[in-house]
């Protein structure tokens, strides 16, 4: 469950509806979107789920189908409510507390939903990125300081960019991690090997280990990549 708590809080939403304007009685239900429609069945699955999983576009631009499942179960919503899940949650997502034996499981939910990695050369030296990204800089920066916390490093710098495919002009909050920082991140979330996950996502870890990479040694000055290869290397 925290798992799913961590991929909601990244594409998942909580709406309300009017039921009745006099007494002004409201429903909710929750919405969980994602390209993967697998990955969706698992999460509908372990959450005992009857609803049927839709194929939706976000907007006439989208190439690709997005897939979403909702849930109108009074009780989970509300116990969504209670952890932070509000409505509109993109403007007003709060920290969310989460016991820290579960907090592996969040991060690797949220990291599903709201993450990214990937491998790059640098003048033909492999590297590994992984990034978390939010709308939310007082849920980044608590996520930022409980993950760095987790894997004993520095928090991380927190940078902001303007999302220019929102329909909306949005700032979005990101924090990156490099390399020895990226296993570490893969161990706290897959270390266990837990049962829910985005595979996709795992791989690109996975294949991380296989490669075998130069020499280097970090430096301690500001720039995209943070690592510079030992000159020892070319000799």
């Amino acid at each position: 469950m925290s798992y799913v708590l961590g991929f909601i809080t990244a594409d998942g939403c909580v709406g309300v509806k009017r039921i009745r304007k006099r007494d002004g009685s409201k429903q909710y239900y929750l919405n969980i979107t994602s390209k993967d429609k697998l990955h969706l069945e698992n999460i509908k699955k372990t959450m005992s789920a009857q609803q049927k999983i839709i194929p939706k576009k976000k907007s006439s631009n989208e190439k690709v189908n997005y897939f979403h499942l909702q849930i109108g179960y009074q009780r989970i919503c509300k116990d969504l409510l209670n952890l932070g899940i509000q409505p509109r949650k993109t403007y007003n997502l709060k920290p969310i507390e989460v016991p820290k034996k579960y907090f592996s499981d969040f991060v690797r939910g949220f990291f599903d939903g709201d993450g990214s990695v990937y491998i790059y050369k640098v003048n033909n030296v492999p590297q590994i990125k992984a990034g978390f990204v939010s709308p939310s800089l007082s849920f980044i920066t608590k996520l930022n300081q409980q993950l760095c916390d987790n894997l004993s490093i520095p928090t991380k710098s927190i940078h902001s960019t303007n999302d220019k495919r929102a329909t909306e002009r949005m700032t979005q909050y990101s924090i990156c991690f490099y390399v020895e920082d990226c296993e570490k991140l893969a161990q706290l979330m897959y270390g266990r090997n837990p049962i829910l996950y985005l595979p996709r996502k795992r791989k690109i870890f996975e294949k991380w280990k296989l490669i075998k990479r130069r020499h280097y040694i970090k430096q301690n000055y500001p720039s995209k990549i943070g690592w510079q290869l030992n000159q020892k290397a070319f000799a």
